[in-house]
């Protein structure tokens, strides 16, 4: 089963945000950070962690500043992704792909891949030169799938990322958009 895929708008007519879309997401999130994902939490979110993201990303949204993807199977949520435009001024045509996260149950369904090429397109419609975003070095599924989707490593900091006692390199990634759609 494709995933249903659900912009900030079409969202808030589906789940009335941010109520439902937030308890979601933090189920989610509270699920994928207890089994160890690089999500850039090593606790869980709190729900009023969750809120406040929410918030801020519908916020900036609503601006012109961001694009909220969630993906569905069934009623249930399934995934969702965001990036946020950088706020520097000189740094205005780019933006960040801040978070992927898709629920467990369904890894290897097709619902990362999915997320990430909507978000890649919504940052083209919506003027973006550069799309970034920064993994964790263990995190080798979603790099393949980044790469897989025309991002290319910029960079690598050995080591930057602590978990307890555990190190891992952060990647950066980037997509040029400044050129005709793949």
């Amino acid at each position: 089963m494709s995933p249903e895929l659900l912009d900030a708008a079409r969202l808030t007519a589906r789940d009335g945000l941010p109520g439902a879309f937030a308890e979601s997401a933090h189920r989610v999130l509270d699920g994928l950070v207890r089994g160890g994902a690089a999500l850039g939490w090593v606790d869980p979110p709190t729900r009023a962690e969750v809120d406040d993201l929410v918030d801020r990303v519908l916020t900036a949204a609503r601006q012109g500043d961001a694009a909220l993807r969630a993906a569905y199977l069934g009623d249930r949520l399934a995934g969702f992704g965001y990036w946020l435009r950088y706020a520097r001024p000189t740094h205005r045509p780019h933006a960040d792909l801040e978070k992927i996260a898709v629920d467990g149950a369904v890894h290897g369904h097709g619902v990362g891949r999915a997320l990430t090429a909507a978000l890649v397109e919504d940052a083209r419609q919506a003027g973006i030169e550069v799309l970034t975003l920064d993994a964790r070095g263990d995190n080798t599924r979603a790099l393949d799938l980044y790469r897989s989707l025309g991002f290319r490593e910029y960079g690598r900091l050995p080591d930057f990322v602590a978990v307890g006692p555990d190190r891992y390199d952060k990647v950066f990634c980037m997509i040029d958009l400044r050129g005709p759609a793949a």
